[in-house]
């Protein structure tokens, strides 16, 4: 919806985003903030040491820039929710981990 490439903004950027049951997003280490409102669904957000929460229907969860952190929706609904990043997502500075 609004981020570097829709809006040329790149002060932040908010994405709606849906995933499929199943997927697991590589491990990243981003330099922003990421806030994310699951409206349908549950999105799993794991931590560097193993540990995880998953985050359902009408909940929110904050990434904080610096952390190391995987997404997934590892159950059949999947998940869609809103992704809003501080500064804008890029991926010149996701720092996603080499597969």
């Amino acid at each position: 919806h609004i981020g570097r490439v829709n809006t040329q903004t790149a002060s932040l950027s908010v994405a709606q985003m849906i995933s499929p049951g199943g997927w697991v997003e590589p491990g990243q280490c981003p330099e922003f903030d990421e806030f994310s409102v699951v409206l349908r669904g549950s999105l799993r957000v794991e931590s560097k040491d193993g540990s995880h929460v998953d985050v359902r229907a009408g909940q929110s969860v904050i990434t904080p820039a610096g952390e190391w952190v995987r997404y997934s929706t590892p159950g059949e609904e999947g998940a869609e929710y809103i992704a809003v990043c501080l500064p804008a997502f890029s991926p010149g500075i996701v720092h996603r981990d080499q597969s």
